[in-house]
């Protein structure tokens, strides 16, 4: 007879987690009395797309954008609709010219690569570290050229990209750094947070992120020309441009990018429940650093030198040559004992159709295709290795962000992982 407890559920076995665990929520009424207070007043969005006192936004938005500028350290923060709405306004804010060329990562989503094709820009695609899956600043130098204009460092999964190192690198080809920091606020590298070292960062706040207001996001600078640029992108800009007596108007394609009075309220007092959120994660992580470390063929997530982690995502990889069995056969085994939130492989965005067919806009392959563009970038399988490898063959995460874990569901994760193990070795 089958010990169902023992064998795998895949097998036939009894799951170890038999319910579904509780999602991500941190709202409460602190949250409905902001949103009822907006409601109430009869504003749902302050802003007017001409000269004056309206251009900035209304009361909730420019309070939250002091308050998390003063949390945060920044001399400027700016408040977009969505984090790929500041990636685009970010790019655009630098001046970049078509056909200029922004090196970033494969391994994030698509909006970083794709706000760079919004400006007819070229992106570069950089391999990653083995162990922090952030873009390797050893791999970034070898792909600059004449065209190379920016770097966008994405700080994936909840730790910073090792900042200084890149900082030397664009300091000595004299590049602009956007810090796409969506899915590590609070992290830090050396005491600062991620996300205020570039000449512009920001966060995302949409669903599943530690701070979360349905959709937003915030841009931070300490540049006053640049904050200047961003708050024009994101408010119609060709509507209030005709007084002003700068000539650097290039990008001046304003949009509305502007966040809402509700949106900015429910950020407001997420911001305050973002130390908790991230040191709940934090000791989630610490538990299952203890309770999966041993495990032969698995590699727990590291944390930098001198970094801060807040775990969006929990990043392992697999050993399968040394387990002899491939990642789909674990995963389908993890999921199968209930395992909540895993996910095989990540992003490898330069294998996407627009980037293999090199269609953005139309159909003769524009920008890669242009009067004054020559270089051929390529996209091919094979310029990233790691960042393949990883998304391929060896990689697991345990999203964190999707769901509030408690001590004890943490044990049962720790549990189904050594079940699995059992039958590996």
């Amino acid at each position: 007879m089958i010990n169902k407890r023992n064998t795998l559920a895949l097998l036939g076995g009894e799951p170890v987690i038999n319910k579904a665990f509780r999602p991500y929520n941190t709202f409460d009424n602190q949250e409905s009395y902001a949103v009822n207070e907006v409601i109430q007043s009869g504003v749902l969005s302050g802003y007017i797309a001409a000269v004056g006192s309206h251009f900035m936004g209304g009361p909730k938005v420019r309070n939250f954008e002091k308050k998390i500028a003063n949390y945060f350290g920044v001399k400027h923060a700016l408040a977009v609709n969505s984090w790929t709405s500041g990636l685009i306004s970010a790019v655009g804010a630098i001046g970049i010219e078509p056909g200029d060329e922004i090196i970033t990562t494969p391994w994030t989503m698509a909006a970083t690569a794709t706000a760079i094709l919004h400006w007819n820009a070229i992106p570069v695609f950089s391999d990653i570290d083995d162990d922090t899956f952030n873009i390797a600043p050893s791999a970034i130098e070898k792909l600059i050229t004449s065209k190379t204009k920016a770097i966008i460092a994405v700080d994936i999964f909840g730790q910073s990209v090792a900042i200084d190192e890149i900082q030397l690198i664009a300091n000595k080809y004299n590049l602009k750094i956007i810090s796409d920091t969506a899915q590590s606020p609070g992290a830090t590298l050396n005491g600062r947070f991620a996300g205020t070292m570039a000449d512009i960062g920001g966060l995302s706040f949409n669903y599943h992120k530690h701070i979360h207001c349905g959709e937003g996001g915030v841009l931070f600078t300490d540049s006053d020309t640049l904050a200047e640029r961003l708050s024009m992108i994101r408010n119609h800009a060709e509507a209030v441009i005709r007084p002003k007596k700068s000539s650097e108007l290039c990008n001046m394609l304003g949009y509305n990018f502007r966040m809402g009075e509700i949106e900015a309220a429910i950020a407001t007092v997420q911001l305050d429940k973002l130390s908790s959120a991230i040191r709940s994660r934090q000791l989630a992580a610490e538990q299952l650093n203890k309770g999966l470390t041993h495990l032969p063929g698995l590699t727990v997530p590291k944390v930098s030198k001198g970094a801060t982690h807040v775990y969006y995502m929990y990043g392992m990889k697999i050993n399968v040559d040394e387990l002899g069995v491939t990642r789909d056969y674990i995963v389908k085994a993890l999921k199968a004992e209930g395992v909540p939130g895993i996910i095989l492989g990540y992003q490898n965005i330069h294998r996407l159709p627009i980037f293999q067919q090199k269609i953005a806009y139309g159909t003769n392959h524009f920008p890669w295709h242009m009067d004054g563009y020559s270089n051929d970038i390529n996209y091919r399988q094979g310029i990233c290795p790691i960042a393949e490898t990883l998304h391929d063959k060896t990689f697991i995460g345990l999203n964190m962000c999707m769901y509030d874990f408690s001590e004890y569901e943490v044990s049962k994760i720790i549990e189904s992982f050594n079940k699995v193990w059992s039958y590996l070795i």
